[in-house]
């Protein structure tokens, strides 16, 4: 489950004065990092006008998105965007590490081109940090399972 992480501020302190169409598509976004990687830390900076998202609250070195509400739009930004396959040429940017993608409406926001983005920044922060993946127990492997105690029976 996503941990907040509120020492910096809120939700509601990043997006509370934006559009509602802005919201809307920060809420779509929202749910796609949250469906891609559930255990997901999430720190909103209200100093910043920013919501980050990774495998820790440091943004810059554990942090692969974040969202910044803009006027009329959201950008979603990838602290190591620079790093990232970007097929469909939606990242901007031409910083050392920074890429950002301008999303202005809900079809966009839903759409795999940006899931996909999202899901490779995920994968290299996952890789950068050496985080391992949780196996799901239909992968697990025998060594990784734990035996089981057995019950003492009763006469």
């Amino acid at each position: 489950m996503v941990e907040t992480v509120a020492k910096h501020g809120t939700w509601s302190g990043v997006f509370g004065r934006r559009s509602k169409d802005v919201k809307e598509i920060a809420e779509h976004i929202r749910a796609l990092v949250i469906g891609l990687h559930p255990d997901a830390v999430e720190v909103p900076r209200n100093k910043d006008k920013t919501v980050a998202y990774g495998f820790g609250e440091k943004k810059l070195s554990e942090g692969y998105c974040y969202l910044a509400p803009q006027r009329g739009h959201l950008s979603v930004g990838f602290w190591w965007g620079a790093m990232l396959e970007d097929p469909n040429g939606m990242l901007e940017g031409k910083g050392k590490k920074l890429r950002h993608v301008k999303i202005s409406d809900t079809v966009t926001a839903k759409s795999a081109k940006v899931a996909q983005l999202v899901h490779l920044a995920i994968e290299e922060r996952r890789t950068g940090l050496a985080v391992p993946t949780k196996p799901s127990p239909a992968k697990r492997t025998k060594a990784s399972k734990k035996p089981r105690k057995k019950k003492k029976e009763t006469a």
